[in-house]
């Protein structure tokens, strides 16, 4: 079990560290203009759902965009052997590498507890199909090791973790 969790651990932590191609926090001033609507056209243009809103504080203007926030949940089918659950488990983070590095997941990691959800990873994808059918593409979710949960999430684009 152990090194399951520094598997998970590690892939988190590479996760985290990924910068976005382009700082989206915005003040609402006039030079900035332009700059948002280059980032209001790529999005119409890739299909993606937003919205503006005004922060009362700062007057920045902020991009609320839909993501998909995926839940990793365990699957029914949980008897696999020791061996064949390593190699899911290998195959599992190579998915999660891959749709981080193709651009079409954020963030993704465990969760700290034993619970029955096991992870989340949230998809930068214009739809819900579109995450659920990546989110499907992964090795545990096709053994039924893990099922998958989708839910739209807003937030804020270009904001980080901190």
């Amino acid at each position: 079990m152990r090194p399951f969790f520094y598997l998970l651990t590690i892939a988190l932590l590479v996760s985290c560290d990924h910068k976005p191609h382009k700082d989206t926090h915005h003040h609402s001033h006039d030079s900035d203009a332009p700059y948002i609507s280059e980032i209001k056209k790529q999005l119409i243009d890739e299909g993606f759902e937003f919205f503006e809103v005004i922060d009362p504080e700062t007057q920045d203007t902020l991009i609320m965009q839909k993501y998909f926030m995926a839940f990793l949940k365990l699957g029914e089918i949980r008897m696999q052997s020791n061996s064949e659950a390593d190699s899911l488990q290998k195959l599992h983070l190579e998915h999660l590498g891959r749709m981080y590095n193709e651009g079409f997941a954020d963030i993704s990691g465990p969760f700290g507890d034993e619970g029955e959800a096991r992870g989340i990873t949230i998809y930068n994808v214009p739809s819900l199909h579109v995450a659920d059918s990546l989110a499907n593409l992964d090795p545990m979710v096709q053994a039924g090791r893990l099922a998958v949960e989708i839910r739209p999430w807003w937030a804020a684009k270009g904001f980080k973790l901190r």
